[in-house]
């Protein structure tokens, strides 16, 4: 199978980094990986198609030495999957610590950030010019669960990332969209089976959908001509309480 480019995927040693990382080599696409744990990076890379490097995107000098790297070995990237995140515990918004807030908004929206502005630069910059880069948002994007504070304003700030990348990205071929994931079945939302903080201050059991139908709809977007985006996708559970919220 002739490869279909050359993608990134932060975040990718576990959860919907992992599995969009696999299905993307599977699909034809030569798959470079980052996460901060190098068991986790090793055990990822040991699979066929996917090169795995160490890299702690709040940090802007590591993300810009993994991308010296990806330059330096590949020469151009297509495409990135713009994954790395993290949740926080919940609390009550006039109980939310400063230091958490920093850390939801370091990981979440500066490390998107640091991970996007090379990915431009180096697509802006190759021949043939242009790439895509996919942001991971959330349906707390759109819609905060309560408790939640610095998880939703760090994910609204991603949907205004998007949008401005994808406007500044124009004159270089650099298309951007954002995928929207709702009770995706991971580690993360295991829990949500036996129950999730409605905002009625219930707990209330949340379905889960299959994260097949994540990479089918990364793919999906990933393999698109530049001529085309999905600007938006939401994914969800059908049932979860997203529509309504509240």
């Amino acid at each position: 199978m002739s490869s279909k480019g050359i993608a990134l995927v932060t975040g990718g040693t576990s959860g919907i980094g992992r599995a969009v990382a696999t299905g993307l080599a599977a699909s034809g696409w030569k798959v470079v990986i980052c996460g901060r744990r190098a068991d986790l990076v090793e055990q990822v890379s040991s699979s066929d198609g996917i090169e795995g490097l160490i890299c702690d995107v709040t940090d802007p000098d590591a993300v810009a030495s993994m991308f010296a790297r990806i330059r330096e070995r590949y020469g151009r990237l297509d495409l990135v999957f713009n994954n790395a995140g993290r949740f926080a515990p919940a609390k009550i918004f006039g109980d939310l610590e400063v230091e958490t807030w920093r850390e939801m908004i370091d990981t979440n929206l500066n490390g998107a950030f640091y991970v996007a502005r090379e990915a431009f630069r180096l697509m802006r910059e190759q021949t043939p010019q242009g790439g895509r880069i996919i942001n991971n948002g959330s349906i707390s994007a759109y819609a905060p669960r309560p408790q939640a504070a610095s998880y939703t304003a760090s994910k609204h700030a991603i949907t205004g990332l998007t949008k401005a990348i994808s406007l500044d990205g124009r004159a270089f071929d650099i298309a951007c969209g954002q995928i929207d994931i709702g009770n995706a079945a991971t580690d993360m939302t295991s829990t949500m089976n036996s129950g999730s903080l409605q905002p009625n201050g219930e707990m209330m059991p949340e379905p889960t959908f299959d994260l097949k139908h994540v990479v089918d709809a990364v793919t999906y977007m990933a393999g698109l001509p530049l001529s085309a985006n999905v600007q938006f996708m939401t994914v969800m559970a059908t049932k979860m309480p997203y529509i309504g919220r509240g």
